[in-house]
């Protein structure tokens, strides 16, 4: 017997679109609040953490416990990155590059906002602890703790919240080290360095880009007057200079090889060359440059490290 074709389905599309629409638009802006970028650097600092716990490296690697780490990891950061933007959420209505975010736009509400940051804070601390180890709970615990009630407030007091934030800034790779082998040794501390270091440039870059918005929200990263070039100058120049020599260290002590050492001795003195092109210069286009190396720096340098191994 012949069907009639259905005719339904363009009837009711136009009022499905709408909702798929919007659904998908809800879930970018938690996506959103959640930093992605920034859990993307995060996870490969606590890959690297862990697998250079390891004996053997990344072959010997126990790739379920692996998992755990980056995902209690990830979980974690993504909370602390949701509640950083719900306590500077009226600041951000004052910069250019923040207003566009979910919570200064209205298309979040605070309430929501909250509750999601302190359930993935939560989620995250509580899986780690039971599925990785107490310490790499607690390593992660105490990173947000001490960004959120310490390095946030302090950027609208004085400019050296920069060097605060460093610290807790580089627990990532002592939280795969932690989750890797349940201690902390030189080895772990080493990539705290390499890691506290590199952020003065990366944040100074930044902080060149958008000073003007920065100032306009009464952030103080960089401070007033003279002393902002002098600032800028010395966090970009010390610690990527300080980076040359150290990248050396694992290689020195045996841990790497000559692979490692190359490669990572050419990145060091590029980036170094980043940071001086940015002094030297102090223009948007050479902060632009030296962001863009920063990022390239971090991931590559940690991961010669990984592959290199001995």
């Amino acid at each position: 017997m012949a069907i009639e074709p259905v005719t339904v389905l363009p009837e009711v599309m136009p009022r499905i679109a709408p909702r798929l629409q919007a659904r998908s638009s809800i879930l970018s802006d938690y996506w959103t609040l959640t930093k992605p970028d920034v859990n993307f650097l995060i996870a490969v600092t606590v890959f690297a953490g862990f697998c250079l716990a390891r004996p053997s490296g990344f072959r010997d690697v126990p790739f379920v416990r692996l998992f755990h780490t980056l995902l209690g990891t990830s979980l974690i950061s993504s909370g602390c990155g949701a509640l950083n933007q719900f306590i500077e959420r009226r600041f951000d209505t004052l910069m250019r590059r923040t207003a566009r975010r979910p919570l200064a736009t209205g298309r979040i509400t605070p309430f929501n906002a909250l509750w999601f940051g302190i359930s993935l804070s939560a989620a995250g601390a509580i899986y780690l602890a039971f599925m990785v180890n107490l310490l790499a709970s607690l390593l992660a615990v105490l990173t947000l703790a001490v960004y959120l009630a310490v390095y946030t407030p302090l950027k609208r007091k004085t400019a050296l919240c920069t060097l605060i934030g460093a610290f807790p800034g580089a627990v990532p790779p002592l939280i795969g080290w932690a989750a890797a082998s349940g201690r902390l040794s030189s080895g772990a501390w080493i990539l705290y360095a390499m890691l506290f270091l590199w952020q003065f440039p990366h944040f100074m870059s930044i902080a060149w880009m958008y000073r003007d918005d920065y100032d306009r929200a009464g952030y103080l990263i960089l401070p007033q007057g003279r002393r902002r070039h002098r600032c800028m100058t010395w966090q970009c120049l010390l610690p990527t200079l300080a980076l040359v020599p150290l990248c050396w260290t694992p290689a020195a002590l045996g841990e790497t090889g000559r692979v490692y050492a190359v490669s990572a001795s050419l990145l060091s003195l590029a980036f170094f060359c980043g940071s001086t092109r940015l002094v030297l210069r102090r223009s948007n286009a050479a902060a632009r440059q030296l962001l863009h190396s920063s990022i390239i720096y971090l991931p590559a340098v940690f991961i010669l490290m990984v592959v290199d191994k001995k």
